[in-house]
């Protein structure tokens, strides 16, 4: 298992191969499909991405006693991100992205280009992924967007993901794609 703490280096990020455990803490920000059509329309990003991460996510926030609590935090579909994906890791110069279901060739080249991972966390676990988040540190386009397309700034601790594309042009998902077509192929010559 490694250890991601950010500032997350280009050199860390570039080390990690598909298929690795990875624990991830420090700043995360989240941003889903409001978020990322906001930033193709060249509207302004809220916070500096540059070694950071984004999580595709809408949690569930909640106020007791005057702070943010999260609730549920668990990854979204990040297939509806790739038309916007690379160029935001481009502009950007994140380094993590972090969703479920991974990303198509587009996104996997610019991981290679710019030095960023994909990274999986698990789906069906927001209560868990909801305990990696020590603190809420901000919010931005909440009155305007809501709080599950919100950009939420999260403190996070030891968050356990999968690297699922990597910088090297390895993506998890094709491989799981062609060893099903070959099984598939298979059992149809069978």
């Amino acid at each position: 298992m490694k250890r991601l703490s950010y500032p997350f280096a280009e050199s860390d990020v570039r080390a990690l191969k598909a298929g690795e455990a990875v624990l991830v803490s420090g700043l995360v920000f989240t941003g889903r499909d409001r978020f990322h059509k906001h930033f193709a329309d060249g509207g302004r990003l809220p916070v500096d991405f540059r070694d950071g991460a984004l999580f595709h996510c809408g949690p569930v926030v909640v106020k007791e006693k005057g702070v943010w609590k999260v609730v549920a935090a668990g990854p979204t579909t990040s297939v509806r991100e790739n038309p916007y994906e690379p160029e935001f890791i481009r502009q950007s110069g994140v380094r993590l992205v972090i969703g479920k279901g991974g990303m198509d060739g587009a996104t996997l080249k610019a991981c290679g280009t710019h030095g960023c991972v994909y990274l999986q966390a698990v789906g069906g676990a927001a209560a868990l992924t909801a305990a990696c988040v020590k603190r809420v540190t901000g919010v931005h386009f909440l009155e305007e967007w809501g709080a599950a397309e919100a950009c939420w700034a999260f403190e996070m601790m030891d968050f356990p993901c999968v690297v699922a594309m990597d910088a090297h042009g390895v993506s998890l998902f094709d491989a799981v794609a062609e060893n099903s077509a070959a099984v598939l192929d298979a059992l149809r010559g069978a």
